[in-house]
């Protein structure tokens, strides 16, 4: 009984520890959410193993939030975070929403779902425009998911 109660105990705590870094990541970072899929999630700079076992990660060398293509990374696997596990369920014409390290907030509208190869790294370029682009993988893990979206004007 006090070994079962002890592991339910740790376990507890440490859900709790990570709930508190999770927010404290999201307090002081950019931060994307997709709110009809509930994703809200950390952006930190760069896309190595270190922080996507954390958040997600901005590519560095793609845009700045609200300018450019902003690319990000992120693992939809239940060993990591879990952030974009509900990414499958995206659909045309969603809202995602960045915030910038001051909360100052940018829309924009999915207008792209789509699949390619781990080395098509096209999908980073920049487009001449100002967008999104979320980078997950499939849920065998071979090939990358790609939701991108475009900047909505400020006044719609």
């Amino acid at each position: 009984m006090i070994i079962g109660i002890s592991i339910l105990g740790f376990y507890g705590i440490r859900k709790i520890c990570r709930e508190v870094r999770k927010q404290k990541l999201l307090k002081e970072n950019v931060v994307v959410e997709i709110a009809d899929l509930k994703i809200k999630a950390p952006v930190l700079e760069g896309t190595d193993n270190e922080i996507l076992a954390k958040a997600t990660g901005h590519f560095i060398g793609t845009g700045e939030v609200g300018s450019g293509n902003y690319c990000i990374a992120g693992h939809s696997s239940v060993i990591y975070k879990e952030y974009f596990n509900n990414l499958k369920n995206i659909e045309l014409g969603m809202d995602i929403t960045l915030y910038d390290k001051e909360k100052n907030d940018y829309h924009y509208t999915v207008t792209e779902n789509f699949i390619v190869e781990p080395n098509e790294v096209w999908i980073l370029n920049d487009f001449g425009d100002d967008r999104v682009t979320i980078v997950t993988c499939t849920d065998d893990g071979t090939q990358r998911q790609i939701v991108v979206g475009i900047k909505q004007d400020e006044n719609e």
